[in-house]
């Protein structure tokens, strides 16, 4: 996994299946204007496959929640464009993003993988924060 011991409060992990799923979220202040309530957070997660065999990643879905109660879901085919195969012992890592118009929200979901005998696996994604200086409540 990546060294992100330096953001040790603000690291999300969770296992399922034997596939660990690492979440790193940061707020964007040069990408976000606040004045326009947009408020934009990158996340890397970083997913290792702790089983004997290969498993490929299929679809992703999304739960965004903003402070106000707001949801929107996101479902598409992979990640990043990507399908990746991930290895035994291996781990993929991406880097995407978010935006909201409010100053904080949380993040939730999970993979869709095939395993390498064809077995449909569900994966969660750690629920995260997302947290800007923007927020004085701070509810996450």
């Amino acid at each position: 996994m990546p060294d992100l011991t330096a953001s040790v409060d603000s690291c999300y992990e969770h296992e399922t299946e034997q596939i660990v799923v690492r979440v790193l979220p940061r707020f964007l202040e040069d990408e976000s204007t606040p004045e326009n309530h947009r408020y934009i957070w990158a996340y890397t997660i970083a997913i290792k496959n702790m089983r004997d065999d290969a498993v490929k990643l299929m679809s992703r879905y999304w739960r965004i929640t903003d402070q106000r109660g707001r949801v929107q879901e996101v479902r598409g085919d992979g990640v990043i464009g990507e399908t990746p195969t991930i290895e035994p012992g291996h781990i993929f890592e991406y880097t995407s993003g978010a935006p909201l118009t409010e100053p904080s929200g949380i993040m939730e979901g999970e993979y869709s993988f095939v395993d390498a005998a064809g077995n449909d696996l569900t994966v969660a994604i750690p629920t995260f924060s997302l947290d800007s200086p923007y927020d004085r409540a701070s509810p996450n």
